[in-house]
């Protein structure tokens, strides 16, 4: 009998249960999951970490490790199970009819093999080509990924590529056999956001050209609503619910679904206009799992029902699903609610901090250069000009008590090198740096040690600064010693405060790093840093890696911290609805100057730099029916060792030829003058000031 493929799913997942063999025993990581995906449809998975999201994607194809096994439950691929074969057809598979992306693509790329040898083997393993009809055919799709200068990147190893360019190598490869089904676990969680807007143009525009299904996994639910047709939330190895993505974002049936959006900063939400409310507790371990209802430890509409009977995945309309048994009841009370929308309730408000008595950071033409090692012969006679990386390169800033200062940009751009230039942690080149009447240009070691107390820093990976062999009271404890916070004798109950403050309880004095999952390190990261009770604390980077209810949760506490110890902060990041929701004041940041500069209102809306219109038409937004504007940049930031002449952005601005005095040609030779729109609103580019303020909104766009 003909099967009609536009009907026939491609792969079909049926109440699929896989378990691993632990030192308790078989443990259950995922349970009763089901789902198709179609030809040319993507299915997205969604929730926080330890869910089973990439524990669904390795089981169908039986990627699972020694101890892991597939205990019930079917996978259909193209009409054919794929429970029981064996390796060898698995191995046919992989990488042929199903390939798969991964999150981070040095974990897919061999650092010791150029990318043409990795490129090609693909080929050759799975069609057996020849060595330059596989080049070939290497070539075509590098380029049909949008790789500049693909003849080039294939004899270079994989270090020598920035990570979209690794990212695409490894995306090609996958494409290369043409799969029936791509499975993408993360495969943009690491990259910038106009990187990641570029690879989620170039997987729809793919998947559209090559008919494709593809399984798209990711904790962010902006990157869900641009790409996705279907959603499956999972919680703690189950899937709560399943819905097209519409629903899942404007009629969510889970409490679990609905606490995820919540949890979301809007691009155009501040902490004065609206509240994030983060999930409370964490995922459950498979080995201590909940009676009843999996979610209903952290539920908000939880019943004793809910802690008697475990809930089926119910429907609710054709294809709608979800797993609670207050379903539609829960939704009819958050449609009323969100028709009120949450404000939050804080006497914190913005204030102007230019030329004000309260300024206590001021940084001025700040330049932090590194010299680029080098051990060519030319060097050691002396006949080699010494270079010079110009990472940060003549930055001006200033910021106020008890106000943010958002620090936003591309990776490369200087913010870190910005942030520990300003800490001591770099030594600078020129400019100067005063906090509260203090040079901060001079050496760490030579800052007097009441300086050192009120200037603290929250770093991105609290990994790199916990000792993983002393417990957290002591390591919080150590400020208070170092700076005599408070006597002695005091110490334990100050670091106990201090704990709950950020919301850890007692219980966490004694553990060990190790026992803390990262959203409880990061916090206790911030409790180091607020013992000492500082003027102004540096937070680089601290809650990208986090999911997005952790994220929430942290933000939350900055915000409550602020208020009630009026300190500053700088906060860097690149998610700019994060920047957006907690600063008052942010600095847009490329390639070593700060181009754009402005309370946060201002900034985020026209006038713009084009490089900030860029970086905001790039936001993946949480609602799959906007109509986003699209403005995509093109190349890679270029290296702060060679930095272009004139505007350093020439090269990549979309606006440039159309909007600028002779097509562009003076932005090539000539430094910009500053535009002052007013209020400390500042933009540095060479586009007259009328046509900036002509330019279209981006956030109206995103927020509508």
């Amino acid at each position: 009998m003909t099967v009609d493929n536009s009907l026939t799913p491609t792969i079909k997942v049926s109440n699929l249960a896989i378990s691993y063999l632990t030192r308790y025993g078989f443990v259950q990581a995922v349970r009763d999951v089901s789902f198709e995906i179609k030809q040319g449809e993507t299915f997205g998975i969604v929730g926080e970490s330890g869910c089973g999201k990439s524990t669904v994607a390795y089981g169908l194809v039986n990627f699972l490790g020694r101890n892991g096994k597939i205990v019930a439950g079917d996978v259909i691929f193209q009409g054919n199970s794929l429970i029981n074969r064996s390796e060898e057809e698995l191995t046919a598979l992989r990488g042929n009819s199903i390939s798969m992306v991964y999150q981070d693509p040095m974990q897919a790329l061999n650092p010791s093999m150029k990318i043409a040898e990795q490129l090609s083997e693909t080929l050759i393993a799975h069609k057996g080509l020849g060595q330059q009809a596989a080049r070939k055919r290497c070539l075509e799709m590098l380029e049909r990924v949008y790789m500049p200068d693909p003849n080039s990147v294939m004899d270079r190893y994989p270090h020598q590529l920035s990570g979209g360019q690794q990212q695409r190598v490894v995306i090609a490869m996958a494409l290369l056999n043409k799969p029936a089904l791509l499975i993408m676990d993360e495969p943009t969680t690491a990259l910038d956001v106009t990187v990641e807007a570029a690879v989620l143009d170039l997987i729809e525009e793919l998947r559209r050209d090559f008919s494709m299904s593809i399984l798209f996994i990711t904790h962010n639910l902006g990157v869900i609503a641009r790409i996705a047709d279907n959603v499956g939330v999972m919680y703690a190895g189950e899937m709560v619910e399943r819905a097209p993505v519409s629903d899942i974002f404007h009629r969510p049936l889970h409490p679990y679904t609905q606490g995820l959006i919540s949890c979301l900063p809007r691009l155009g939400s501040s902490k004065e206009s609206s509240e994030l409310h983060p999930i409370p507790g964490r995922v459950p371990s498979p080995t201590n799992l909940p009676p009843g209802c999996l979610f209903e430890p952290r539920c908000a509409y939880a019943q004793e029902a809910c802690r008697k009977a475990h809930p089926q995945l119910m429907e609710f309309g054709s294809d709608h699903r979800a797993r609670c048994i207050f379903a539609e009841e829960i939704a009819k009370q958050r449609s009323s609610k969100r028709q009120s929308g949450p404000v939050r309730k804080t006497d914190h408000q913005s204030r102007s901090i230019v030329g004000t008595p309260s300024q206590i950071l001021n940084i001025k033409d700040l330049k932090t250069h590194y010299e680029q090692s080098s051990f060519s012969l030319f060097r050691l006679v002396g006949l080699e000009k010494r270079q010079f990386v110009k990472a940060v390169d003549g930055v001006s800033l200033e910021l106020s008590k008890g106000n943010t200062l958002g620090i936003v940009g591309e990776s490369g751009c200087g913010k870190s090198t910005l942030a520990k230039s300003i800490v001591g942690l770099e030594n600078t080149t020129a400019g100067e740096i005063s906090f509260l009447n203090a040079d901060l240009t001079v050496p760490l070691n030579k800052r007097e040690i009441t300086t050192i107390k009120e200037l603290q820093m929250v770093f991105q990976n609290p990994d790199s600064v916990l000792n993983p062999s002393f417990p957290i009271g002591q390591q919080i404890a150590r400020p208070l010693l170092r700076f005599n916070t408070v006597p002695h004798q005091e110490v334990r109950g100050e670091v106990l405060r201090l704990l709950a403050a950020v919301g850890l309880g007692e219980q966490y004095y004694d553990r060990l790093p190790r026992q803390l999952s990262g959203g409880e390190k990061q916090r206790v990261g911030i409790a180091r840093a607020i013992a000492a009770r500082p003027e102004l604390i540096i937070c680089d980077e601290p809650v990208s890696a986090l999911d997005v209810s952790v994220q929430a949760s942290i933000l939350n506490l900055l915000i409550d911290i602020q208020a009630k110890l009026n300190t500053s902060l700088m906060f860097i990041a690149h998610d700019l609805s994060v920047i957006r929701y907690l600063s008052d004041y942010i600095g847009v940041m490329y390639l070593g100057q700060i181009v754009e500069y402005g309370p946060a209102d201002s900034v985020y809306a026209p006038p713009y730099h084009p490089y900030t219109q860029a970086l905001l038409s790039a936001v993946p937004n949480p609602d799959p029916d906007s109509e986003q504007v699209q403005i995509r940049l093109s190349g890679e930031v270029p290296s702060a060792l060679h930095p272009p002449s004139g505007c350093r952005f020439h090269g990549r601005c979309p606006l440039r030829s159309e909007l600028a005095p002779d097509g562009g040609k003076i932005c090539e030779d000539q430094e910009p003058p500053w535009h002052d729109f007013g209020n400390g609103h500042r933009i540095y580019c060479h586009i007259p000031a009328e046509k900036l303020a002509a330019l279209d909104p981006i956030v109206s766009a995103v927020v509508s």
